[in-house]
């Protein structure tokens, strides 16, 4: 399956570094430590996906699973504030989290709890089922 995507991902236009994470996918938010704390301190569930322009996983994943109706539907129905941190150019915020995962590269998908508490840690190949199962109820 991911073999049958490359062509398509091969021809899709790239976006300028500060405007990645947001253009490309509706409803996301650039990451931060300092949003991703506020949104936490709201009580908010938080889904993080740490990606970059390069990762063939990642972009598949996107397609297959985070980009379907059903979990764009379960995000927006449940309240789920989704950030998408761009590790496209390595930058040293982002390999701080990887580490404390205990990632080297991408992806890296966290689904923080409403109300606090420590991440589920999804693992690097993903499924509109396994997203959804990961979700906080709602």
């Amino acid at each position: 399956a991911a073999l049958a995507l490359l062509p398509a991902l091969a021809t899709a236009p790239a976006a300028s570094a500060g405007t990645r994470a947001s253009a490309a996918e509706p409803g996301a938010e650039p990451w931060s430590e300092a949003r991703l704390a506020a949104l936490r301190a709201e009580g908010r569930p938080v889904f993080v996906n740490m990606t970059a322009a390069w990762c063939i996983t990642c972009k598949v994943n996107e397609r297959v699973a985070l980009h379907s109706e059903a979990v764009r539907d379960a995000f927006m129905r449940r309240g789920v504030a989704y950030l998408k941190g761009d590790w496209t150019d390595g930058g040293p915020a982002i390999a701080a989290v990887l580490r404390r995962f205990g990632r080297e590269g991408v992806p890296l998908y966290l689904v923080y709890p409403p109300g606090g508490g420590e991440p589920a840690l999804l693992p690097q190949i993903l499924t509109e089922a396994l997203v959804l199962e990961a979700l906080p109820p709602g």
